[in-house]
């Protein structure tokens, strides 16, 4: 339309009079740009891929490495958008260290003054959803113990605010924060997503796709199909992934085995059936 108008010699309704877009018109554009899905489907990523960079940053040991590592874990179990768990922007809002609480059987306390004998007992983590993008304000998840000793979502939890607050770390400090030599770092998407490529690649082919198809996305694809191999209804996969929407089918994939592996022998059970006659099927 805005060109209709130009070419007629009349001003294109799109730009002001210094030929720049107009404000209203460049919001609304940028409006439906983030709310279009995107472009390519990352594809979700295995507990193999997870095990394997937490093997690499506790053999590493640096501060960096094992910050990304609990970062890694806390997305894939919380199915968190990327702008929840990495460095603060413009546009992100991650979790901060006074949004998580831990219970220690049934008394709640704040990560903000949890000892160390706390976290190191604790068995439920929560988060409160604040700022966060497509949540219920105040909403509140929480997750219990995975059982294994790293890869869980209070355990690296708890290690994110023990370094936390080793540093005397603020309550707003966001979680995805670590000190190298006194001085705070962020965990960025860029981060997450180098980390999870190299895992990829050094597992190799035998996962199915390969690393040029994860990024830091790929984590919430990530939990939303373990919990969809785990039999767990979508409606609730839907619940803890604060999806608003069907769109979570596009995080789901059926290439995962676990999902196709016993479906053609349900076939043969489900195809087991007779029609009922209409009036013009003749009676035996």
């Amino acid at each position: 339309m805005g060109q209709t108008f130009a070419s007629v010699g009349s001003p294109d309704p799109r730009l002001t009079a210094s030929g720049k877009q107009e404000f209203r018109l460049r919001r609304q554009l940028t409006g439906y740009a983030k709310a279009d899905p995107p472009p390519n489907r990352v594809k979700p990523i295995p507990i193999a891929v997870i095990y394997h960079l937490i093997t690499q940053a506790t053999a590493h040991g640096s501060v960096d490495s094992l910050a990304i590592a609990d970062m890694v874990s806390i997305a894939f179990f919380f199915l968190m958008r990327p702008g929840e768990y990495t460095a603060p922007t413009g546009e992100n809002s991650p979790f901060k260290l006074v949004d998580i609480q831990f219970y220690i059987g049934a008394r709640r306390v704040s990560a903000s003054v949890a000892t160390n004998d706390d976290l190191l007992h604790a068995s439920f983590v929560t988060y409160t959803f604040t700022t966060q993008k497509n949540c219920v304000r105040n909403e509140v998840i929480g997750l219990g113990r995975s059982g294994n000793p790293v890869c869980c979502p209070v355990a690296a939890s708890a290690r994110r605010i023990q370094h936390l607050r080793e540093y005397l770390a603020p309550p707003t400090a966001p979680l995805c924060t670590y000190y190298r030599d006194g001085n705070p770092s962020f965990v960025t998407a860029s981060d997450i997503t180098t980390t999870l490529k190299a895992s990829v690649a050094a597992l190799g082919p035998q996962l199915g796709f390969s690393a040029s198809e994860v990024s830091a996305r790929s984590l919430r694809a990530a939990g939303a199909m373990a919990l969809l191999c785990a039999h767990v209804d979508t409606d609730t996969i839907r619940l803890l992934g604060r999806w608003q929407s069907d769109v979570m089918l596009r995080y789901l994939t059926v290439q995962a085995q676990p999902v196709m592996r016993d479906f053609s022998r349900r076939m043969l059970e489900g195809a087991d059936y007779l029609l009922l006659p209409n009036q013009d099927v003749p009676t035996v």
